[in-house]
């Protein structure tokens, strides 16, 4: 093992060919087009460091996972865990990273949970009083052992999750990739299993995991850091003050009572104010202005001095940060704007 990043990417590409109708492929047999799913993809991840990748579906979050866990090859670029690059020393990989498989219906559910473990441990090569200590092992760390006999079909969505990762435990991986873990939970228990994932895997057991989700709120309880991946291109990478920043989180809200016949064109047109929406005056005449002010606090004071200058009085101005989801699409709106054109073979 390395003392450098727990996982390095350096240039990933990956580029599937687009499917094609009966009538394309009968109108032009010998064309081929192809669609990158990952595109140029480079960043590291520290050891122990819980890490988000996030972006809607088709993103390309599921495929950069794959290419991590060795179950598809990278057509350019490298990539590696602990040191070990996918490729090359793809069964070392594997010794140190484990995805989580999030299908419930790939455990037995009329096996008990321990016995699920013990099959699943046998067929990973434990033997004897081995098997015995790995289930045992992760029966703990997912705090399943007061349950460990009971029938899996009589688990709560939860619980199975949580089976789930004791499964992945037994092969004690160092890495763990999360692909949308809690998309089958209702909120409630999204919030519980989140509260696990963090204490226990990430905190308690020091472990680096992989989260994929397009889930702002998820990414946002659980997360370090975030990649913001679409259309298989990254672009951003940090932690949400970061994020933030590089998006421009730029927007004021403000307590206003104009003076009569003033209004909000006259603040329109005005140099540096965008987005801007007025609420109906209360009984006092006081409104909510809500406006975007790019241009950092300086372009925000020369505003609120045109507002003093028209006569308006200011109760309160100060600013609204965004939340995660609008940050999101606020990040892909302007990675959006990059060209991006098919490669054909």
């Amino acid at each position: 093992m390395t003392q450098g990043p727990m996982v390095e990417l350096r240039g990933l590409s990956k580029i599937f060919p687009v499917r094609r109708n009966w009538k394309q492929l009968l109108t032009a047999p010998f064309q081929r087009e192809s669609q990158p799913a990952v595109s140029d993809v480079s960043l590291s991840i520290a050891r122990g460091e819980f890490f988000g990748l996030l972006g809607p579906n088709g993103a390309g979050k599921t495929t950069l996972f794959k290419m991590l866990a060795t179950l598809i090859l990278p057509d350019e670029g490298t990539a590696s865990v602990g040191g070990r690059d996918v490729v090359r020393e793809a069964a070392a990989v594997r010794e140190i990273l484990t995805p989580v498989v999030p299908d419930e219906r790939s455990l037995y559910w009329r096996l008990s949970a321990r016995e699920n473990l013990r099959l699943f441990a046998t067929l990973q090569g434990h033997r004897g009083a081995d098997v015995h200590r790995h289930v045992e092992r992760s029966l703990e760390q997912v705090d399943l052992t007061d349950t460990a006999e009971k029938m899996v079909g009589q688990f709560s969505s939860g619980m199975k999750q949580r089976l789930l990762i004791a499964r992945a435990l037994l092969a004690e991986p160092e890495v763990l990739l999360l692909d949308e873990p809690t998309r089958s939970l209702d909120p409630l228990s999204a919030r519980a299993f989140r509260a696990f994932l963090r204490e226990e895997i990430a905190d308690r057991q020091g472990r680096t995991v992989l989260l994929a989700t397009h889930n702002a709120e998820e990414a946002l309880d659980l997360c370090d850091r975030l990649a913001v991946l679409h259309h298989g291109e990254l672009l951003a990478v940090g932690t949400v003050d970061e994020l933030r920043a590089q998006a421009g989180d730029d927007g004021y809200r403000a307590s206003i009572r104009p003076p009569a016949g003033w209004s909000e064109a006259d603040l329109r047109g005005r140099e540096g104010a965008h987005e801007l929406t007025l609420s109906a005056p209360n009984n006092a005449g006081w409104l909510t202005l809500d406006v975007r002010i790019p241009g950092g606090p300086e372009q925000a004071a020369r505003v609120l001095a045109m507002l003093g200058a028209d006569g308006v009085q200011v109760a309160r101005f100060e600013p609204v940060e965004l939340t995660l989801a609008e940050l999101l699409e606020r990040i892909v709106a302007m990675g959006s704007n990059r060209p991006r054109e098919p490669a054909h073979a």
